[in-house]
């Protein structure tokens, strides 16, 4: 278990509305739920920034899902593509410490730069960003803006880290963690069409929700240090995590949401019951 259940937190599950849950998403689920110990709260969010990929049917049916699992949670629900301004106010908060920056690189030219300069830095997302834009002039920056170019606002991450200095983040599993932001390089923070990214958004939430306990999979582990970054940027308290381990299928595969078959929809039309698919996530409580 994340922590004792005699210990009070406020925990999160925040799923992307962009197919069926799955049972390695009943394990997530429940470890939040359970996490929450004895007069803590229980939050469910929904992830919905893509607004290509995210439908209101996978929603409705994550609700159902999480329900007939037995899991009650916090009211109303927190669907991010309702609070874009919580999010903004964020944006403006970087901006003003001098650290967003336009960049107007097509994933094209951004490869184009790295075979130009021979190699790149590798972060935990692939390649770093090469900075073609970060040292525009403000009025070639205004001038592309004016003539409607695409553009993706980055943080200046050398600049960032100078602002934040040493940072680190407790996991209840790995203890004591050194934040390391540096090795992703300037990433994305925000879309000129959606004006946020995973790592902001997500971020602002905890924050705002009260989050003491960020329970999720260890494959986002190494995301934390941006979120913490961002944390101590904006001046938000830290939470405590817990990544656990991924649940995989026969073969040592990652469940992912194109298993069907696994799918907690497709497993109660099948006649399974919630005890039984409680089960089968290898969830303990």
């Amino acid at each position: 278990m994340a922590k004792s259940k005699t210990s009070a937190e406020v925990t999160r599950f925040a799923p992307s509305p962009t197919g069926y849950l799955h049972i390695g998403h009943a394990f997530s689920a429940l470890t939040a739920y359970h996490a929450r110990g004895k007069g803590g709260s229980f939050h469910l969010r929904i992830e919905d920034i893509d607004p290509v990929r995210c439908k209101d049917e996978f929603t409705d049916a994550i609700l159902e899902d999480l329900k007939w699992l037995g899991l009650e949670w916090e009211t109303p629900v927190r669907k991010q593509s309702d609070h874009m301004a919580d999010y903004e106010k964020a944006l403006q908060k970087l901006t003003l410490k001098g650290l967003l920056y336009p960049c107007f690189c097509t994933r094209t030219e951004i490869k184009a730069e790295i075979v130009k300069s021979g190699h790149a830095p590798h972060g935990p997302d692939g390649p770093a960003y090469p900075g073609i834009c970060r040292n525009l002039s403000d009025e070639k920056r205004e001038d592309r803006m004016d003539d409607g170019e695409a553009y993706v606002r980055r943080i200046d991450m050398k600049g960032a880290t100078a602002i934040a200095g040493p940072l680190g983040w407790k996991d209840l599993g790995m203890g004591m963690n050194k934040a390391q932001p540096e090795k992703f390089g300037d990433v994305v923070l925000a879309r000129k069409d959606v004006p946020t990214s995973y790592h902001l958004a997500v971020t602002v939430d905890d924050h705002l929700q009260g989050v003491t306990l960020v329970t999720r999979g260890a494959d986002l582990a190494p995301s934390t240090d941006i979120h913490r970054l961002l944390q101590g940027l904006l001046s938000y308290t830290p939470p405590a995590y817990h990544h656990h381990r991924l649940i995989k299928d026969t073969t040592g595969r990652r469940l992912a949401k194109r298993d069907q078959d696994m799918s907690i929809r497709a497993l109660r039309e099948s006649g399974y019951t919630p005890e039984e698919v409680v089960a089968m996530s290898g969830f303990e409580g």
